[in-house]
This record gives C-alpha cells, structure tokens and sequence, in this order.
C-alpha cells in the first residue's frame, strides 16, 4: 500500500483497508463462521462486527437479509453436493450421501440450515442438487413423471427433516447432534389414550437422525419398486 493510501486508510478510522477487502466470499466465510456457533439466527449487526466493519456495508453486497441467507444456504448446499463422490451408477448410494451431507451440514450450521424451508437459493448449489436427484432417479429407471415425483418427495423429506433438526440442535442446551425426537415423553391418561401409554417408551426411544434415515430409505424403496 502507498504512504498516502495508508494515511487515506487512517484517516477514514481504518474503514478504507476494510473495505477493500469486504467481499461476497469473506461476508459467506464469516456469515458461515457466525452461523457454526448455533445462533438461531443470522444478526446482520453481529456479522458486521465480526467482519470489522459497519453493517450496512454487507448491504453493498447483498441487497437484503433474504438474499444474504440465500447466499449462504446455497454455498452449504454446494458443500453437501462436492462431498458426493459415489459413481453415476449408484443412484441410491449418490442420494443417500447428499442427503446424509445435507443433514450434517444443516447441523453444523444450524442458522442456515432452519432456513431450508423457506428460502430458495436458485443458485449453482441448489441447482446441482436438483440435477444430481434427478440424474440418480433417472439412472434407476424411473418414467419421466416417477422422476419428478420421487425427486419431489426426497427433496422435501431431506430438507424439512434436515431443517427441522438444525433448528432444534440450535436451542438444544446439549452439544448432540442426534437429539430425540420428542423433547420429554408423550405421558397421557391410559384410560383416554390406551395405545399412546402402550408405546409411550417406544416413542419416547426415537432419534431425529434415525427417523430422518428411514424416511429416505423409504422413498428410495419406492423408487426401486417404481422402476422395477
């Protein structure tokens, strides 16, 4: 840097040399970072303090909280999509590892995550993953109309599920990633409620990952039975 820009730069309270170095990537890396310690939501004002910079210069870059969320819920579902590295071949193996990197990302970050079923990104993260579904029920045989069916299905069950347990792993006292299903167990009168007291353990037993799981084995199952 030059003398005279430095004294710009001091001058300016050090603002300047911030910003030159603000930009959409560094904003998605420390919106992430801010994201990974379970807030329960993305504060523009706190990102800004991290980043050392005033909050409405994030907005120079993003034009609204929306599209800074959308921005960082695509980058962790590009994550999930380049972590997929199971053949063509395999569709059911390729599904289960973006839906498996899908849900432990949406945990590691679980301020992005909660926002899955609300937000689309439209972007090249979002995008890919559409197309690897719809590849993987195409290769397994799938009419056209299946495809988009099933595709459908999945994708709703993994990002609901998915956001569901971030937002829950984001208020949950416990470090766990895989909390229960119900927060306490579902006691009722017997008298009124004979089968829910008859399960009352076995529902009380249930885990969000291994629910999450069977809901994707399940519709994989019926897309084999579809094609088959």
């Amino acid at each position: 840097m030059k003398k005279s820009s430095r004294i710009a730069a001091v001058a300016d309270g050090g603002t300047a040399s911030v910003r030159a170095r603000l930009d959409p990537e560094t904003i998605i890396a420390t919106g992430l970072e801010l994201a990974a310690t379970r807030v329960t939501a993305i504060s523009v004002r706190e990102l800004g303090a991290r980043l050392g910079a005033d909050p409405t210069a994030i907005y120079r870059h993003f034009r609204s909280k929306d599209e800074l969320m959308r921005a960082l819920l695509d980058e962790v579902t590009m994550r999930a999509l380049n972590s997929v590295d199971v053949p063509v071949e395999d569709w059911q193996g390729r599904l289960r590892a973006l839906a498996t990197a899908t849900l432990d990302l949406y945990s590691e970050y679980p301020a992005v995550g909660a926002e899955a079923t609300t937000l689309t990104t439209h972007g090249p993260g979002e995008l890919g993953a559409i197309e690897l579904m719809l590849q993987a029920f195409t290769t397994a045989g799938l009419s056209a109309s299946d495809v988009v069916r099933h595709y459908a299905l999945l994708a709703s069950h993994v990002l609901s599920t998915a956001a569901g347990i971030a937002r829950a792993r984001a208020v949950r006292d416990a470090d766990e990633v895989d909390g229960p299903w119900f927060d306490e167990p579902p006691l009722a009168d017997p008298r009124r409620y004979p089968l829910l007291a008859q399960n009352t353990v076995a529902l009380a037993s249930l885990r969000d990952r291994e629910l999450f799981f069977l809901g994707v084995d399940q519709i994989l199952d019926s897309a084999e039975r579809a094609a088959g």
